[in-house]
Formats: structure tokens, sequence, C-alpha cells
């Protein structure tokens, strides 16, 4: 009998284990394949402005996808090697080597990754014009899109699966040669130590997890991250890794025999469900560690994806209030300006020119801004008739009233906008050819003129702008220079790309004239960010099959091994539902507590660290938490596929 021969035969004698390694190549392919596809399916690339970065973005989140499934590939493949080492053993027993045993698995491997090329090839296909639609849909792009099996993106999902059965080969003739022939036939018999634990080191695992809780609960406001930022920071990530470890091996041992120690411990069947998870934990702890804490951080990627894309549509218009705006220059371009957005599709809604008054600041601008360093060095002083004509043009509810030497500084993206109280108003002193002092009533996360932008740098930086009292701004005029902006409305703002670029080619021939346009940074952030949300999207797909394989290939690989105690069981008089309900409470044990843990890493973080910084946006918060709902519930649907097949291996021959 050949090897070819033999490879058959395996693969038929063995068809559920090699279902379930099959299914994780299929699914593996079907990822890959649908994400590549995009990249080059004409009818998305035809919808974006951004062809070249969109490309760009996927060619790298297309190599991130990639390591995940090879991740999830490897660990499939150690289960399925595991649970073969018996019959490996009897092939070197009947004088096979190592070599062909590795050449056999190589072309198991390849009869696998050709059914798996064509299914996930077939299947991806069908899915890429789903996924593709909803990235249209994300992108708010009205493109139809039609099924296609793009040529480039098979030949790199061949490649990607021919180059990661090589790998496999090579961990499977690593694995094979590493073992010993009793080892092989006795791999079985094995069976791991309780872990020795103390009720002291139980008790410091909740005390590090309630410490590092109890520094991100306190908000980046607090006393703690203002004064101790590094040492918060230090003593939160020490908390929760070293925490999360104690309590898988130190406070689930204690709780498990806590209860093996109760007056009722042998009542039930609460004896055979917390024996066998007592001589598990050792195995299990850098297990279910390393998925809470890497749960965490994919809900909390997923979640600020999302997020970051919900508040994009707001973001931009709040960076760039104006459509089109630009500084003033002489009247033969103004005009020439004035009758190419007038004799392009987008009708004008309105056209305002306003002059402000060009200042210098006396007082650290941190009075009056976050972060200067992303404006520009000079001040704006506008007054409060011209800012609220734009304001009502723009139909907010933000205009002002001020007296005296009452200012308002619109700090657009303060992380803590603020109305201080009479008597606690800062001052602020600006310079013209004389100094004037003014008493700062609010700080506003607003914006009169937006970012300089660029049709292909996309933002520059910002003016800074205090909106101070009419009586004050006319005092001052005759002492400033002044400077006038061309301010337009136009419809249809967001696919004005074309018109902002003939424009700004116009305006960029004066240097150093400010020119700022929405349609420039509009598309490149809507479609970065639905990338980023689609992308992360994946990611968090392959993330969950691979952690949850994690638990599910180990509780599987547990089940094979003790199909000969559940016999045992059987024989002593255990029916069939106590034996259904001992394998429910086992791996709830093992399934639940990694995902609790990480579902409360993730949301305090999210809470007190993003949401807090968009507390406009009211219907995020039960967006993240429907996001974590639904990883959990995923997480659920592993919990009962694997109770089902674990009670199908322990029950057969039975």
């Amino acid at each position: 009998m050949s090897l070819l021969d033999l490879t058959i035969r395996n693969v038929k004698r063995n068809f559920r284990l090699y279902s379930i390694y099959l299914f994780s190549m299929i699914a593996g392919v079907i990822i890959q394949f649908t994400f590549s596809s995009l990249m080059y399916n004409e009818d998305v690339i035809a919808a974006l402005q951004n062809r070249s970065n969109f490309q760009s973005g996927v060619a790298i989140a297309s190599i991130v996808v990639y390591l995940f499934i090879i991740f999830f590939i490897l660990y499939a493949n150690t289960f399925f090697m595991r649970q073969r080492k018996k019959e490996f053993g009897m092939y070197l027993l009947y004088g096979l080597n190592e070599r062909q045993i590795t050449r056999m698995v190589f072309y198991e491997t390849l009869l696998i990754s050709a059914v798996s090329l064509i299914t996930g090839i077939l299947v991806g296909g069908l899915l890429s014009k789903l996924f593709g639609m909803l990235l249209m849909n994300l992108m708010q792009y009205d493109q139809a899109i039609s099924l296609a099996f793009p040529i480039e993106a098979i030949a790199a999902t061949a490649g990607v699966f021919l180059l990661l059965a090589i790998i496999i080969s090579v961990q499977s003739f690593i694995m094979v040669n590493r073992m010993q022939l009793t080892e092989l036939f006795h791999a079985k018999q094995k069976s791991e130590k309780p872990v020795r634990v103390s009720m002291a080191l139980a008790l410091l695992a909740v005390l590090l997890l309630g410490v590092a809780y109890g520094l991100i609960s306190s908000g980046k406001g607090s006393v703690f991250w203002q004064d101790y930022g590094t040492l918060s920071l230090i003593a939160s990530t020490v908390g929760i890794i070293a925490g999360t470890y104690l309590f898988f091996r130190q406070f689930a041992g204690w709780l498990l025999r806590t209860i093996s120690r109760r007056r009722k411990y042998h009542e039930g069947n609460t004896v055979l469900w917390t024996s066998s998870l007592r001589f598990q934990i050792r195995g299990n702890t850098l297990n279910l560690t390393f998925i809470s804490l890497f749960s965490a951080a994919i809900m909390m990627l997923l979640c600020f994806v999302t997020i970051n894309y919900k508040v994009q549509f707001e973001a931009v218009g709040r960076n760039l209030p104006n459509d089109i705006a630009f500084q003033t220059l002489d009247a033969a371009t103004n005009e020439r300006i004035d009758d190419v957005i007038s004799g392009s599709e987008h009708k004008v809604r309105y056209h305002l020119t306003h002059e402000l008054l060009v200042a210098a600041s006396v007082t650290d601008m941190h009075v009056i801004i976050d972060n200067p360093e992303m404006y520009m060095p000079e001040l704006l002083l506008v007054s409060e008739k011209t800012y609220n004509e734009l304001i009502e043009q723009r139909g907010h509810k933000v205009s002002v009233k001020l007296q005296g030497n009452e200012a308002v500084a619109l700090s657009q993206g303060s992380d803590f906008p603020k109305s201080y109280a009479p008597g606690e108003q800062p001052a602020f002193i600006a310079k013209t050819d004389q100094e004037t002092a003014f008493a700062i009533v609010d700080k506003k996360d607003y914006a009169y003129l937006g970012w300089s932008t660029d049709p292909v740098k996309s933002m520059n930086m910002k003016p800074a702008v205090l909106v101070i009292s009419n009586e004050v701004y006319e005092g001052l005029r005759g002492h400033a220079e002044a400077r006038t902006y061309e301010i337009y409305g136009i419809r249809d703002a967001r696919n004005a790309d074309n018109l902002s670029k003939q424009v700004h080619a116009i305006v960029s021939q004066t240097p150093d004239a400010y020119y700022s346009s929405f349609a420039d940074v509009y598309s490149k952030q809507i479609e970065g960010s639905s990338l980023m949300l689609f992308a992360s999207g994946f990611l968090a797909l392959i993330a969950m099959f691979a952690l949850a394989s994690v638990i599910y290939f180990k509780q599987l690989r547990e089940a094979t091994e003790e199909k000969m105690q559940y016999a045992v069981l059987r024989k002593i008089g255990v029916d069939n539902r106590q034996i259904k309900s001992v394998i429910r409470k086992q791996l709830l044990f093992v399934f639940l507590p990694p995902i609790v843990l990480g579902m409360m890493h993730s949301w305090l973080i999210i809470k007190y660290y993003i949401l807090e910084s968009v507390k406009d946006f009211t219907e995020l918060p039960s967006l993240v938490a429907g996001i974590i709902a639904v990883y959990f519930i995923i997480y659920l649907l592993f919990y009962a596929s694997s109770t089902k097949l674990y009670y199908k291996i322990v029950s057969e021959n039975a």
C-alpha cells in the first residue's frame, strides 16, 4: 500500500476528526479570499475617491488577517496531531520512519487544502458580493457590486495556503520527531496534577483586579491620572494581567477546593464536574488568561473603531464646519472663484464675506485652546455679530451674547470644554498695536474657521479664533490688521471633491492663503474609518474563532481522554441526563469566566476613557453594549456546540 493510499484510508476512517480540521481550513480560506477579493473588485475600486489609500490599507489588513489565520490553523493542526499520537506510534512500530509519516501528513494537508480552497473560494466569492455591498453601505456610496472571482485574489489565496501547507508539514515533522515511541502510545494516559492553591493568593487576585478597576473607573480627570499618570498606568496594567492570571490559577482552584469541602459536596453531581476541573487548572491557566486578555483587546478594538466610524460623520463637520472657505484675495480672483462655484453642480446656499482682526497672544494659548501646536501661531478676533451671523446660516444653537471685555474661546476638539462662573473667568491678553485683556466666559468645542485643507494632504493646521463683544471689536478695528474670508455653503458638499480641487488650484497660487473645504477630508475620513471598521470586523471574527478554538479543541481532546472515565460512570449507574449535566457545568466553568472577565476589562476602559470623550453621542453606550453582547452570544454558541460534541465523544461505543 502506498503512502497516498494510506492517506486516503486515514481520511475515510477518521472523517469526523478530519471534518473539524477541514472546517477550520475552509473558514480560513473563506475569510482570506473574501477580504482579498475586495482589493481587486472593479466595482469597489470605481466607487472610491482614494483608491491607492484603500488598496494600501487592505494590503496591510490582509497581512494581519493572514497572521490570525496562521495562528488559527496551526492551533487546529496541533490539536489534530495530538489526537493522532497513538496512530503515529503504530506506523513507527510497523516500520515507517518520521520522514514517511511527515510526507503522509503533507499529502493529507494538500488534500484538505485543495478541498478547502475550492469550497472556500466558491463560498468566499458569494460572500464577497455581500461584504462589498456592506462596505459601500458603510461608506454611504450608492454603488452596485457584481459577483466576481478576481484571478489575483484566487492566486493570492492559493499561494497563501500552499505556504501554510508547507508550514503545517514542518510543524508536523517537528512534533513527530520530538516524540518517543512509548510516549506516542501512552500520550492519552498522562494526567495533570491539581495545582496547589492558597486563600492568600486567591484574595490577592481579587485585590489586584479591584485596584485596577478602581483606578480605571476613577476616570482620566482624577488625581491618580492627572498627577500620577505613569504609576496609575503601570498599576492598572499589572493589576489586570497578574490579577487575571491569579484568578484562574489560584482563585478558581480555591473556589473549587472550597466547594469540595462543603457538607453537601457528595450530593447530586457536584463531585463529578468539580473533581475533573481541579486537575485541569494547571493546564488551562495560561490559555484562559490569554483568552480573557485577548478578548478584552479585541472587544476594545472593535468598539473603538465602531465609535470612531459613528463619530466621523459629525466629527468631519466639526473639524470643517464650512463647505468652502478661503482668505479673500484680489477682486478678479474672487470673482473667478465665485464663477467656478456658481457654475458647478453644487448650488450655493449662502455666501458670506466676513472680517476678522489679526492679533498675537500675550497669555499662554493653553488658557483658551487645547493642543496649541495644532493651531496657527496668529490669533483671529471675530465680533459676536459676525460670529452669530454664520451660526444662524449653519442652523446651530451656539450663538453668544457678550458684554465689555468678555470673550468666548473656540477650542474645537477640546476634551474639556468649560463655561466659567463670574469670579472664576481666566484672564487672557491679546496684542494688536496695544494690549487688551479679556475675561474668558466660555471655552467651546466649536469652530468658526475649520482646519486648513489640501485635496491631497488633507488637514494641515487650524486658525485660533476668539469671539469678542461688538463694542470692543469696533474699538480695535483701527489698531489691528483686518483680514476678510469668503465662506460658502453649497449643496451636496460631501461629493464636491472635483470642485474643491478647482478652487484650491486658484487659491494656492497666492502663497500662504488660507483655504478649507469639507470635501477634502470627508471622503478620506469616511473611507478610512469604514475600512478600519470593516477590517476590524474581520479580525474580530477570526480572533473569536481562534480564541474559542483554544478552549474548543482542548475540551475535545480532554473528552477523548476521559471516555473511559465516563464509561465507568455509566457502569455504576449514572444516566445520560446526569452525564449531560456534568458536561454542561464542567464546560461552563471553562467557557464563562474568561469571557466575563474580558467583557469587564473592556467595558470599564471603553466607558471611562472613550465614551467619556464623546458624551454628545448618546447612542454610543448602547452600541458598545450591543457589540459586547454579540461577542458574548457567539461564545455561548461555541459553548453549546462544545457540550454537544463533548457528550457525543464520551458516548461513543457506550
